[in-house]
């Protein structure tokens, strides 16, 4: 007879408890969450007239007095059921800009809409997936005795992708510079695509606000060479932002040259310093901007919406580009589960973290993320709609609404997080019975229902 493992016991006593009914409803009311937050205190909402109460909670009558509530963390890698929702939500945050909904009227559909794609700059020829990966007809080596080229064919999956040729020709100082600056770069790039409108639409720069608003919404994706590039979608909107029409001489095509030339044109400048001079930082040679269209030969909204939603929930460790906790020590670098490249680029973090002309840049506590200290998802105000918009539409949706003239007295406190090994089992089960059920009702709609 198997012996049961300690996991398997701990779920045993769980499921054998007076109360197991109930932990078993708040566990799936979280949607099987892996870390969620435990909470103890008590909600009460009285009319602020007569001081009737309308409703009291009080977790004394919940399984080990408290309750549990999501974590709401973005990455699949720490908790799959909250990833999950928050890819839903940013689903309909970027299908909202590009659709209408959510408050964002449908004539947006209509207006001048791009798919854009910055990447990073060289730092060293990489191994590449593909027929060949680089080959050289010169051959040679470089001045560290390595081939300068690379004969062979790699699967897209092989190791050896994303690594540089010669590690030692590979420009590190200049990756993570470059990942700390990304977000200026961006700032800089938006700007001067205004500018670049307004010149071509014979405007003074200054008045753009006056006539058009640039929206958009990007996200931030490591590649295989664990360098940053960003994909984005870009509007064009009247002064009012997303209830506005964007004047006559706003068109994809006047907005794709804006945003190639920009591209090519911004630079930023890192501060100088005596162990590596000063760096001018740019975007890399690939730029694509493609226009979103309503017929059949544009790209597919709903295609873009969820491309943009699935590396939302990834974190730097999934790509094999980073971790998702912080590094505290050297120690923490080399006992790191990456790969050699990454581990170089850590390390590059932490040796120009301890420059004081660096020290803004906090690039030691930013070394798990390769010195990019930037959101994985940013947009501009008058895109779409928020996230607390989305989070406080789906509990109206569940029913949780306030009352009118009503007054709320909440007394909560933090107590813990996180499940024991038997109730993590438990909620995996969970969570995963939810996810296949969702499954099955999107194969359903896709099919067109029942018989």
């Amino acid at each position: 007879m198997r012996q049961l493992s300690e996991t398997d016991r701990d779920a045993l006593r769980i499921a054998q408890d007076p109360r197991f009914a109930r932990w078993l409803q708040q566990v799936t009311a979280t949607g099987g969450c892996s870390h969620p937050v435990h909470l103890t205190g008590s909600t009460t909402t009285l009319d602020g007239t007569t001081g009737e109460i309308f409703h009291h909670y009080d977790t004394r009558d919940e399984p080990g007095e408290r309750l549990l509530v999501r974590c709401r963390n973005r990455r699949a890698s720490i908790c799959p059921a909250c990833s999950r929702l928050h890819a839903g939500d940013t689903f309909h945050l970027v299908r909202a800009g590009l659709l209408g909904g959510k408050n964002v009227p449908a004539s947006v559909r209509y207006r001048p809409r791009l798919f854009v794609t910055l990447t990073a700059p060289s730092f060293g020829p990489v191994h590449r997936a593909g027929e060949w990966c680089r080959p050289r007809r010169d051959g040679g080596a470089c001045e560290h005795r390595r081939a300068r080229g690379c004969g062979r064919v790699h699967a897209p999956d092989d190791p050896v992708v994303g690594e540089p040729l010669c590690p030692d020709c590979y420009d590190y100082t200049g990756h993570v510079l470059w990942h700390a600056h990304a977000s200026k770069l961006w700032d800089r790039f938006v700007i001067d695509v205004r500018r670049r409108l307004a010149s071509s639409a014979g405007l003074v720069q200054s008045h753009f606000a006056d006539h058009a608003r640039l929206s958009f919404a990007r996200v931030a994706e490591y590649q295989k060479r664990a360098a940053v590039h960003v994909h984005a979608v870009v509007r064009l909107d009247g002064p009012a932002g997303s209830d506005d029409e964007p004047p006559a001489w706003g068109t994809a095509q006047r907005l794709v040259d804006a945003v190639r030339k920009s591209a090519r044109r911004v630079l930023v400048h890192s501060c100088y310093s005596l162990a590596v001079g000063e760096r001018v930082l740019r975007w890399g040679e690939q730029v694509d901007a493609r226009p979103l269209r309503t017929d059949a030969d544009g790209l597919d909204d709903d295609a873009v919406a969820a491309y943009v939603a699935k590396y939302v929930t990834k974190g730097a460790s999934e790509t094999g580009a980073g971790l998702d906790h912080p590094l505290t020590t050297w120690a923490d670098i080399e006992s790191a589960p990456v790969s050699t490249h990454v581990r170089a680029i850590m390390r590059a973090c932490w040796r120009l973290g301890g420059l004081p002309e660096y020290e803004p840049l906090r690039l030691r506590a930013w070394a798990h993320t390769l010195g990019y200290r930037g959101h994985i998802l940013t947009k501009s105000r008058a895109y779409s709609t928020t996230y607390a918009a989305l989070r406080a539409e789906r509990a109206h949706h569940m029913g949780h609404t306030d009352t009118p003239d009503a007054i709320t007295d909440r007394r909560w406190r933090y107590v813990g997080s996180g499940h024991s090994p038997g109730a993590a089992l438990i909620a995996a089960g969970i969570a995963e019975d939810l996810a296949l059920n969702r499954e099955a009702v999107r194969d359903e709609c896709k099919g067109g229902g029942g018989a």
